[in-house]
């Protein structure tokens, strides 16, 4: 009694010694504990979630020869009616399954072994197979496999005729859909839009009709196949042709918002001319040297656009520079006062000119007027302004000054020069004579070679434009 009341003690200390030592290392190590706990407690939910495996079934110890007997003359009589294993032999005791002979392949070896398992009283499965490598045995299965094929064929020709029909139909209707061209003309803002809606419902019928004749012949299998073939393909083609995918959707965005006409005087990004036409890949300029200009739509929905025909109106300015001693005032009246006096010259809105800038030697003054592009030409006038302008300014007795350079010579060159400009002093020319006051007729008409260049190519060219005159123009 008192060795067990010695173990029992010895018991209790050790005990509460484990209960201390655990609860130190909880404590000093939270978050390896709790996170262990949770752990195994995760670990114990997943085993509860997992499907469990069907018990393998019990072997009978009751089982006799006569239960072999009756396994065995139930597998030959299974292998006698399956093509490929009336060869195979079987042998069984005390529930062990051996089976033997040939067969034409590993799957019919694979196929005998999997049907002998599913009998009732069989243990195990054991196989010595060997490969049949005989002609007939090889051969004949392949022949018969492509007889029924054929067979199978010829009778299913009439339902692929019909699906072939339903199909042909279904595209049939498509194109005739599509062929409305004077429908989709009044429906669509242009004729470009117009052709791309014709064409998706050709392609969607098409598509549509190809479905339902697969749906006939029960092969949706193949639909899903296709379609994420389609969809594949469609991504790559996509990726690889994207700035033409880009520049055929400008196309489409510049034909619904008509930027500009035909022969209108533009200015895209840094490229100016005349429009000639809008194709459904590029925008054709001719530019004021009676040069062929392709832009890709792309760029041209993308770039700034300025349209000088459509106002009309223009204003020109050039600079001129008056010698700084010069009233700037005054040379601003003279400069108007010539300006406003050119026929070319519009007087709503009016010329105006201010001081742009105060140099060393002179005063810059910017001179501004408005013409009408339809009577005169802006680069024509623009010149004729500043020549009127600067002749102005010298009759009136305004120097302008050329810029001044210091330069500086050693004694001997300055000397040399001296003595030069005393000596040819006499023969030194005098000053030109000024021009009279009045000036002769300037020629400002517009220049309509280019223009004409346009519209005998539209008239003699029958490519397609997209460009419609009875759309508005953004």
């Amino acid at each position: 009694m008192a060795y067990a009341k010695i173990t029992d003690r010895n018991y209790m200390s050790l005990h509460r010694w484990l209960l201390t030592a655990l609860i130190l290392m909880m404590a000093v190590f939270p978050s390896a504990s709790g996170s262990g706990l949770a752990g195994v407690a995760h670990a114990q939910v997943e085993l509860a979630n997992q499907p469990q495996a069907a018990p393998e079934p019990a072997i009978d110890p009751a089982a006799n020869s006569s239960d072999d007997r009756a396994i065995a003359n139930r597998l030959r009589g299974i292998f006698q009616e399956i093509d490929g294993m009336q060869e195979v032999a079987v042998a069984v005791d005390a529930g062990v399954v051996r089976l033997s002979g040939s067969v034409a392949d590993d799957a019919a070896a694979d196929r005998a072994k999997a049907i002998a398992q599913r009998v009732s009283g069989v243990v195990t499965v054991d196989t010595q197979f060997e490969r049949d490598l005989s002609v007939g045995g090889n051969v004949e299965p392949v022949v018969d496999k492509l007889g029924t094929s054929l067979q199978s064929f010829l009778s299913a020709l009439p339902l692929i005729g019909i699906a072939i029909l339903v199909a042909a139909v279904v595209g049939l209707l498509g194109h005739l859909l599509a062929s409305l061209m004077g429908f989709w003309k009044r429906v669509t803002p242009n004729v470009f839009l117009a052709e791309l809606i014709a064409g998706s419902i050709r392609v969607v019928f098409i598509f549509i009709g190809i479905f339902i004749a697969l749906d006939i012949l029960n092969a949706t299998a193949l639909i899903g196949a296709v379609l994420g073939g389609a969809g594949v393909i469609g991504l790559a083609v996509g990726f690889a042709l994207r700035d033409t995918v880009d520049n055929y959707m400008s196309s489409i965005m510049l034909s619904i918002r008509q930027p500009f006409r035909a022969n209108d005087h533009v200015l895209i990004g840094d490229r100016e001319g005349r429009v000639v036409r809008l194709t459904s890949r590029a925008t054709i300029l001719m530019t004021l040297d009676g040069n062929h200009l392709r832009i890709p739509n792309a760029t041209v929905f993308k770039a700034e656009i300025l349209n000088y025909t459509r106002n009309p109106q223009r204003r020109f300015s050039f600079e001129l520079g008056v010698d700084a001693d010069d009233d700037p005032a005054a040379a601003i009246e003279t400069g108007l006062a010539a300006i406003n006096g050119q026929d070319f010259v519009l007087n709503d809105p009016e010329a105006t000119a201010e001081i742009r800038e105060v140099g060393d030697s002179n005063i810059l003054i910017t001179f501004h007027g408005w013409i009408d592009q339809r009577n005169s030409d802006y680069r024509k006038a623009r010149g004729a302004a500043i020549r009127v302008t600067k002749n102005a300014l010298e009759e009136s007795g305004f120097a302008l000054p050329e810029p001044i350079y210091r330069l500086r010579f050693d004694n001997g060159a300055a000397k040399s020069l001296a003595n030069l400009s005393q000596g040819k002093a006499s023969e030194m020319p005098g000053k030109k004579p000024r021009k009279a006051g009045t000036e002769e007729t300037l020629d400002v008409s517009p220049e309509d070679h280019v223009e004409k260049l346009v519209d005998s190519e539209r008239s003699d060219d029958g490519s397609a434009d997209l460009l419609d005159d009875k759309q508005p123009v953004e």
